[in-house]
């Protein structure tokens, strides 16, 4: 089995977002109900708003970004998704799309379904690139099967 994602996914979607949580939403409900008595600041209610509007916009970035990320493996039949609980497998046939969007740091790949899947319709991994490269090497029937020709041109 070969695995198209990056080892860094871990960390990115379970430990980040964990931190996040853990560490912003102590300090956000130590403010929230900490007395005047503290600060002058904790009693004025834009303050606290402030903080609730920061930590809710802290999660829907974090839940729209990095928890989307999956771990990708693809063997000689099938896709293989894991969200780090469950693992889904695909077949070839139901995968419509294979493109990659370059964000300078690293590769996203997305692989689009035909129908939607358990965990969507679209798949987001981060490309370990080496990886990706030798699968692109190794299985250009594959590549030139889900991926256009403008962005195959893109990975090289």
């Amino acid at each position: 089995m070969r695995r198209l994602s990056s080892s860094a996914t871990l960390g990115l979607k379970v430990f980040i977002p964990t931190l996040w949580i853990v560490f912003f939403g102590t300090l956000s409900l130590a403010i929230l109900i900490s007395g005047p008595d503290k600060s002058p600041l904790f009693r004025n209610w834009m303050f606290k708003g402030g903080v609730i509007l920061f930590f809710t916009l802290g999660l829907l970035v974090l839940y729209y970004s990095l928890i989307q990320l999956q771990r990708v493996e693809l063997d000689h039949k099938h896709l293989y998704v894991s969200n780090y609980i469950k693992t889904y497998r695909y077949t070839f046939d139901s995968i419509e799309k294979l493109s990659v969007q370059d964000l300078y740091l690293f590769r996203l790949g997305i692989f689009t379904l035909k129908t939607r899947g358990a965990l969507g319709r679209r798949i987001f991994f981060l490309q370990s690139r080496q990886k990706f490269d030798d699968f692109v090497n190794a299985s250009p029937e594959l590549v030139s099967r889900w991926m256009t020709p403008e962005n195959i041109d893109s990975l090289t």
